[in-house]
C-alpha cells in the first residue's frame, strides 16, 4: 500500500530529527535480507541504543537536503537503511560492519560524521576503531603503568628482605 503524503512527511521529519540528534550515521543496503535477519539487526540496534530507519531514497534525499547536506541518496543501489548512533560515534559503523561479515547482502554506502558525509571506506575505518570505553581503559592503564611499576619495585625490596630474614631463620634452626 502506498504511503500518504502525511506519512512521507513524518518519515522525512523522523530522518531529519534522528540525523540531527545522532553523533554518527551510516547508510547501508538492507535489501535482500530475510525478515528474520532484518529483525535480528533491528534487535541489535535497539540493544546498543541505535536508531534503524528504512526509507525510500527520495525521502532520505529530502531529509538530507533539509539538513543542508549535499548527498545524492538516489545514487545508492538497492534499499537504504539509515542507522543512527545516539551515544557512541563508532557504534553504528561497527554494528553494520560486524553484521555484514555474516550477511553478504548488507553493504555500506557511506555515512555522516561531524556533520559531513563520509564514504564507505571511511565508515569501514571507523568500524575497526576501538570503542570509547576501550580507549579510556587503555588510557587509564597507560597512566597507571608507571605507578604500578614503582609499587612493584618497592615491593620487590620488601620481598627480598623477607626472603633474607627467612633464610637466616632457617639457618639457625
Amino acid at each position: 500500500m502506498a504511503k500518504t503524503k502525511q506519512q512521507k512527511q513524518e518519515t522525512v521529519q523522523s530522518l531529519v530529527g534522528g540525523i540531527k540528534q545522532a553523533k554518527s550515521v551510516v547508510f547501508a543496503n538492507f535489501q535482500g535480507l530475510k525478515v528474520s535477519d532484518s529483525e535480528e539487526l533491528r534487535r541489535k540496534c535497539r540493544a546498543e541504543k541505535i536508531i534503524f530507519l528504512a526509507s525510500k531514497k527520495s525521502l532520505l534525499k529530502k531529509a538530507l537536503t533539509e539538513i543542508g547536506l549535499d548527498v545524492d541518496a538516489e545514487s545508492f543501489p538497492g534499499g537504504v537503511a539509515t542507522v543512527m548512533g545516539l551515544e557512541d560515534d563508532v557504534a553504528p559503523a561497527r554494528l553494520i560492519h560486524n553484521f555484514a561479515k555474516t550477511h553478504d547482502v548488507v553493504k555500506t554506502f557511506g555515512g555522516i560524521l561531524e556533520g559531513r558525509f563520509i564514504d564507505a571506506a571511511k565508515v569501514k575505518e571507523l568500524a575497526v576503531l576501538p570503542s570509547k570505553h576501550e580507549l579510556l581503559a587503555r588510557l587509564v592503564g597507560t597512566l597507571n603503568a608507571p605507578v604500578s611499576g614503582f609499587v612493584n619495585v618497592l615491593a620487590g625490596n620488601i620481598r627480598n628482605l623477607v626472603s633474607v630474614l627467612n633464610n637466616i631463620k632457617e639457618a639457625k634452626i
